[in-house]
């Protein structure tokens, strides 16, 4: 990251330094850490508290509200293009990002401009000061002024409609503090954040319930009947309009497109739930960055994004597999081993660069690893970067390398090929 004066976009670096480095101040919950706080209500307080004295810039959009385990990125990007062709003024705002900042907020498929960015980060300071020292529930978290600042954006662009990702869960998390939501949804259920959200899919499937909203529709793709009661209880207490997508028979991408398909139906922007616009492919979702030998980077973070990938695996033909691989640390990291490690010939273990963030002790991966791979098989690098240029050159033509277990990995290898003022020059993350 360049942040010379000499640099167009030092503002904006400036501007995320200033973010990044908020949660220096001791017991302002920048970490979103729900279950370790007596009221968890606060979360949402805090966030409606910021917003009312910044004047409010939640109010009137529609909204569609998603979460979910897996998938809501890619089907919020979904939405979001069907309406932009539509002609509808939308924003969208997701959770996380590869590379920049700047990808958690676009409008029309354009993300943010980057000194737009930074204007309302000035705009907002005298806000963050004046809660922390007055506030009655103290500073806002990163996130929340991060989903702030999209707000504004997205007033400032004359948004009709905005698609909101749910940050983590659903219930406290600070998107949830919209009221009248037209469309709410849940893709499915999955162990993930554990220590958070709960540790059953009862408990995480009641937390991310807590989206549903009066007079809204409601839809899922999840198929275990014993959540769905959860979510059709959900409704009838909050009277919202229950659906379930029929989705037999379908992989992951046609469930994803399958429930976009029928909350673009219900809101009337497109005649048939199969003319549903695909999205272009995310960043760092089984995304392709070079072919013969092939090169993916999957920010697969836990269980069920793990399964995914290994499905995507199994619909391409190659000789050998080569993984990149760290895992953070409050993941389920050996099941996610146990589903990976049976298709790897060659492991090559390291750990992302960001800070403030936790990877799994490579040690503990590569003594775990061995049940399946051989010590000559695994092998350990500090350096992220050196690790992929070593792993690259082993390759043959026909084989496969693949970058997975962070999405913080995905983004340092990305790097590579996309850099960050490259993003903010185009406002788009093609490579």
């Amino acid at each position: 990251m360049r942040r010379t004066k000499n640099n167009k976009f030092y503002s904006y670096y400036k501007a995320i330094e200033y973010l990044e480095g908020l949660n220096n101040i001791f017991g302002s919950y920048q970490k979103t850490n729900l279950t370790s706080h007596p009221n968890p209500e606060m979360f949402i307080k805090r966030m409606q508290d910021f917003l009312d004295q910044i004047g409010n810039p939640e109010k009137d959009f529609k909204y569609i509200h998603i979460t979910g385990t897996a998938g809501k990125g890619s089907v919020s990007s979904i939405i979001h293009t069907t309406l932009f062709k539509d002609k509808k003024k939308t924003g969208l705002f997701t959770s996380p990002f590869v590379t920049s900042t700047i990808e958690k907020i676009q409008v029309n498929n354009k993300y943010i401009d980057p000194i737009t960015f930074s204007d309302i980060v000035e705009y907002l300071k005298p806000f963050i000061d004046k809660a922390t020292i007055y506030g009655q529930y103290g500073m806002p978290s990163y996130f929340e002024i991060i989903f702030a600042i999209a707000l504004i954006y997205f007033k400032k662009e004359n948004c009709e409609y905005v698609v909101l990702e749910v940050g983590l869960g659903g219930r406290y998390d600070a998107t949830n503090i919209i009221k009248n939501p037209l469309i709410t949804a849940i893709t499915n259920i999955d162990l993930d954040h554990t220590q958070i959200l709960g540790t059953t899919k009862d408990k995480i499937a009641e937390d991310k319930a807590g989206i549903i909203k009066k007079d809204s529709h409601f839809f899922t793709t999840e198929d275990n009947t014993k959540l769905l009661s959860i979510f059709e209880k959900e409704c009838k207490k909050q009277g919202a309009i229950y659906n379930k997508c029929d989705t037999n028979n379908l992989d992951y991408l046609e469930k994803n497109k399958a429930l976009a398909g029928r909350i673009c139906f219900d809101i009337g922007i497109i005649k048939d739930i199969n003319n549903i616009n695909q999205s272009e492919l995310l960043p760092a979702r089984f995304e392709i960055i070079e072919k013969k030998p092939l090169i993916i980077l999957d920010g697969a973070h836990n269980v069920s994004k793990i399964q995914t990938t290994i499905y995507n695996l199994n619909k391409i033909k190659y000789n050998k597999l080569s993984v990149i691989l760290t895992i953070s640390a409050d993941k389920d990291w050996k099941f996610i081993l146990d589903i990976i490690l049976p298709k790897v010939n060659k492991l090559y273990i390291t750990r992302f660069s960001t800070s403030g963030r936790q990877c799994i002790n490579p040690k503990d991966i590569f003594e775990y690893s061995q049940k399946y791979l051989s010590k000559n098989d695994i092998s350990y690098f500090s350096d992220s970067r050196e690790v992929f240029y070593i792993a690259k050159k082993s390759l043959s033509r026909e084989d496969v390398l693949l970058i997975t277990g962070s999405f913080y990995l995905a983004g340092d290898i990305r790097k590579l090929y996309c850099s960050e003022d490259k993003i903010l020059e185009q406002r788009n993350c093609k490579i």
